[in-house]
């Protein structure tokens, strides 16, 4: 392969519990003409819908406003500046205009569709630490600025500095890791899980900006698709259990085998990868994390990838797509995945992704200037099958 490579515990309780007995065990092992009739059906099944779809995916916001124009120390020097998202929304929006890059830095990019338009992507997904510091933390419980100033960035809108597509929320250690002042220890997370919740769960009485197929309230995944192609957000990662976080994969399994099962080409959107930062554990001899430490997991363990690995074995999973990392823009392969994870978004990454019935192409890119400019900097593709 080549590259330029709350809470509410009841309510949660009960629905979790709930989507852990399924419905699979009352259909298993029906014989006779019960069979029968499900082969019928089966070979009567309309074939899966065509797929031409293109996205946006970018991750690592870190909105980092805690007033209104006062920034969280150190933000500033980090280049977590409200000049750099805008700069980074500006380019968003200006790629329907621009074409595939046909070449990068003189070398042919290999894309089938390079040199033609890339035209209005059906949505942003975000993977992850949309803000800096779960929301933008008050002494007392509120609403947070870094949360308000992700949405009037990152929220689709007319405003100037605003994206003009609908926006997928995702949420990263940065968005769920902060605790808040008791006793209201969960009122950030509780914030952060409900601005995706009322932004894509449907309900009888409401119907949110950008609806969404399949919405799990205890773990706050959701799937949907576009045409034949079905994608979900895991958030932090798929099977996330932190801060008292409820494992998705149960749930997780029983979408895959409702909305994937006839092999249609899914992707996957989460926080955390395979890359070396990710992966990393505590090194004793140096009394940190980094990537040669034999002690425990910084961010997700083996067992965590092993459960999210079990779970999706035997779909057709295209990519998976994450953040985390900031500075290096990546397009990798780890345990017979394709995995991409583009720069930050506070330092103007993103990745445009195509996928079609019998194709799979991304580029890498990053804004520059203020005008909307981009320049690209690696690009992928595989043909797919199923």
């Amino acid at each position: 392969m080549a590259s330029y490579r709350r809470p509410l515990f009841l309510r949660r309780t009960l629905l979790c519990t709930a989507a852990g007995l399924g419905v699979a065990g009352l259909l298993r092992g029906v014989p006779g003409r019960a069979q029968a009739q499900s082969q019928t059906q089966a070979d009567t099944q309309p074939a899966r819908p065509k797929v031409d779809a293109t996205f946006i995916f970018a991750a690592d916001v870190h909105a980092c406003l805690v007033t209104a124009a006062a920034l969280s120390p150190n933000c500033e020097a980090e280049g977590k500046t409200d000049a750099n998202l805008v700069r980074h929304v500006r380019a968003l929006n200006a790629l329907e205009k621009k074409d595939w890059p046909h070449t990068i830095d003189g070398v042919p990019t290999g894309l089938a569709s390079g040199g033609e338009p890339i035209g209005r992507p059906l949505g942003v997904v975000m993977g992850g630490d949309m803000t800096d510091d779960g929301g933008g933390q008050l002494k007392l419980p509120g609403e947070g600025w870094q949360l308000q100033q992700f949405a009037n960035r990152y929220r689709q809108g007319s405003a100037p500095g605003q994206l003009r597509f609908p926006v997928y929320a995702g949420l990263g250690n940065h968005d769920l890791d902060q605790d808040g002042v008791p006793p209201h220890v969960d009122f950030y997370r509780r914030e952060m899980r409900d601005y995706v919740e009322m932004n894509h769960r449907t309900s009888v009485f409401y119907k949110p900006p950008v609806p969404v197929t399949n919405f799990h309230v205890a773990s706050d995944n959701y799937s949907w698709d576009w045409g034949g192609l079905h994608l979900v957000q895991l958030q932090r990662f798929g099977g996330d259990q932190t801060k008292n976080a409820i494992s998705g994969l149960a749930w997780l399994k029983d979408d895959l085998a409702t909305y994937a099962a006839d092999g249609r080409p899914i992707v996957l959107f989460q926080h955390y990868g395979w890359d070396p930062f990710s992966l990393e554990k505590w090194d004793p001899e140096a009394h940190t994390f980094d990537d040669h430490g034999a002690g425990a997991a910084h961010w997700w363990s083996e067992d965590d990838r092993k459960a999210l690995l079990a779970t999706i074995a035997g779909y057709n999973v295209v990519a998976i797509f994450h953040g985390h990392e900031h500075p290096t823009p990546m397009i990798y392969r780890a345990e017979g995945l394709d995995l991409v994870k583009p720069v930050a978004s506070y330092m103007g990454g993103f990745a445009v992704a195509r996928v079609r019935d019998h194709l799979f192409e991304v580029a890498l890119g990053r804004a520059y200037g203020d005008r909307g400019d981009v320049v690209f900097t690696h690009a992928f593709s595989k043909p797919l099958t199923g």
